[in-house]
């Protein structure tokens, strides 16, 4: 596969996910702007914030909630499951109900457990049911506009509760670290564009690398939701299999399994994600984690982060992330578009 070859591109990406990708600098700015206009109450006295959804529309809240954690006055948890958990009650509660298409079946029952449980509510949605209940029960209403799939509107996801955050002065204003981010992301998209070619582009070269591989990416404090994304993209975009670890947990568990089955180990290729803005201490067990997995015999590569701050980081290697996952899609020559088994499932459980 000539991953150079942009007729083969279009030929297969029908709805044009490489223009997703590639539009995500602009959505992440788009969506802190449209955070500023919208309706929010001035809510005071909240204690605890709880963001439910799943998949594409949680994970721009586990990045939320990894970026906020050094500077937020209140616990931030993500909950991806039907209903809320038993102290999840009353006006000190905020639940967040983030559902792209306004359907999801665990966020709608969450957010109905959250109407009960007396909590105030924000919802960020497309629309969909969600919306028409929002709107029922006078609960705030973010509404967005963006017609493809989930995980292509994580700048939305997560550049909208970046602002709900800061609006409600759970934060310090991250107006500066945000600019640093999409100037970031903006110079680093030069050399990850399709336009791009192998020999200069590191997205391409990576996803050779991987072929026939098991993908694990591992991150550490705040990267750990991005290793998440990259897990969760390689197996929407590429219809392969991945896993995600986190460090430090990793090194107290997964690290000890490096001897069976060998022969499937062969064929693993384990990706770290690094950045200057993790702990001092994750910093080296990266280092030291990869080192002992490549002596093992295991495929090993380090992903660095673009930037001056976390925000920054974070962004860059979820991006550099998500043309990995499309490039390794080409390889394997599938629409990366499509998730047939997600909606599959969906129809299934619909008819139960």
């Amino acid at each position: 596969m000539n991953l150079d070859d942009l007729n083969l591109f279009a030929q297969l990406d029908s709805q044009n996910m490489l223009a997703e990708i590639d539009g995500l600098p602009e959505q992440l700015e788009d969506a802190w702007a449209l955070g500023q206009t919208l309706p929010l109450p001035a809510w005071s006295g909240v204690r605890q914030v709880l963001i439910v959804g799943m998949g594409g529309s949680a994970i721009g809240a586990d990045l939320l909630a990894a970026y906020v954690t050094p500077h937020c006055s209140v616990p931030v948890m993500v909950r991806r499951d039907y209903g809320l958990p038993a102290w999840a009650r009353g006006p000190e509660t905020l639940v967040i109900a983030s559902s792209h298409s306004g359907n999801t079946e665990e966020t709608l029952s969450a957010f109905a457990a959250a109407r009960q449980a007396g909590c105030r509510l924000l919802v960020v949605s497309t629309g969909g049911e969600l919306a028409r209940q929002a709107e029922a029960a006078g609960a705030a209403l973010w509404r967005f506009e963006h017609r493809g799939q989930p995980r292509a509107a994580v700048g939305f996801s997560f550049g909208l509760l970046l602002a709900a955050f800061s609006r409600l002065a759970l934060i310090p204003d991250p107006q500066s670290e945000l600019e640093d981010a999409l100037a970031a992301l903006r110079t680093q998209r030069k050399t990850l564009q399709a336009a791009s070619p192998v020999l200069e582009n590191p997205a391409k070269r990576l996803a050779g690398q991987c072929i026939n591989r098991w993908v694990v990416v591992l991150g550490a404090d705040f990267l750990e939701p991005v290793a998440r994304r990259w897990k969760g993209q390689v197996s929407e975009v590429a219809k392969a299999w991945a896993q995600f670890e986190g460090l430090p947990e990793a090194d107290h568990n997964t690290l000890a399994g490096v001897i069976n089955p060998e022969e499937k180990l062969r064929h693993t290729m384990v990706l770290f994600l690094r950045a200057q803005g993790n702990h001092p201490r994750n910093r080296l067990r990266v280092d030291l984690t990869k080192e002992i997995l490549m002596l093992e015999g295991l495929g090993t590569d380090f992903v660095n982060a673009r930037g001056e701050t976390r925000l920054a980081q974070m962004w860059t290697l979820l991006h550099f992330g998500d043309y990995f996952a499309y490039y390794l899609a080409m390889i394997y020559q599938v629409d990366p578009t499509p998730v047939a088994a997600i909606e599959g499932l969906k129809e299934r459980l619909k008819e139960q």
